[in-house]
């Protein structure tokens, strides 16, 4: 492509002249939402939020059912 000629695909292009800054944040603020950035070797694994949000709940569910066992007198 030639210096100053469009790279951007034409189905990518977006009318900045109607858009709004920050129209989302306070809902995310409500929300509670985080936003999270994963490594791309970690993205790799997941194909969207929900497998991320499940496999991340079982890591939980795991962590808590080792530490009531080990934290458990033995007897």
């Amino acid at each position: 492509m030639k210096k100053g000629q469009n790279k951007m695909r034409s189905e990518y292009d977006f009318d900045y002249s109607k858009a709004v800054r920050g129209k989302y944040h306070k809902q995310l603020l409500a929300e509670k939402s985080s936003i999270i950035v994963l490594e791309p070797d970690v993205a790799e694994a997941f194909q969207d939020s929900k497998s991320v949000n499940t496999a991340l709940r079982s890591l939980l569910k795991l962590a808590n059912t080792t530490r009531q066992l080990t934290s458990q007198p033995p007897g």
